[in-house]
């Protein structure tokens, strides 16, 4: 088993952790951290099994769009929080102390195209993710609703 594989449900109960203290302090801690890149918390409805939950992203501001990445580091599949958005794209994001209403969206070709470079401005690391996998890794655009 690959080491990315094995390492996910380590990763799970980090950001499960990282986004309580991110909720409790109202942002002031895990929005940043020093030389990191800014994070939201994205709120999710489970497509099948309708249960919600939360996951820390890295974002791109975009105008008044947000952008995060379904990465999931290279792994060969997609994140379960992008399944999650493609069957119920109207949800929630908390920015540091806001939170916003989003309706979620795949980008299409063009505006990937536009916004895969300032996704790798904001962290360097999606460059080797997107070698590591055989897959286009989706940018998914967060609309103000």
């Amino acid at each position: 088993m690959p080491l990315a594989d094995r390492s996910w449900p380590l990763l799970r109960r980090l950001m499960g952790a990282h986004a309580l203290v991110y909720r409790a302090t109202g942002g002031r801690i895990g929005h940043r951290f020093p030389g990191g890149a800014p994070m939201l918390l994205l709120d999710h409805v489970g497509a099948r099994s309708a249960a919600r939950r939360t996951t820390p992203l890295i974002y791109v501001d975009d105008g008044r769009d947000v952008v995060v990445v379904a990465s999931k580091g290279g792994h060969p599949r997609h994140p379960a929080w992008y399944h999650n958005l493609r069957a119920n794209p109207d949800t929630t994001v908390q920015i540091g102390g806001e939170r916003r209403a989003v309706r979620a969206r795949v980008a299409t070709p063009a505006e990937r195209e536009r916004l895969w470079p300032k996704a790798m401005a904001t962290y360097g690391g999606y460059r080797g993710y997107q070698e590591r996998t055989e897959r286009e890794i989706p940018l998914v655009i967060l609309e103000p609703r």
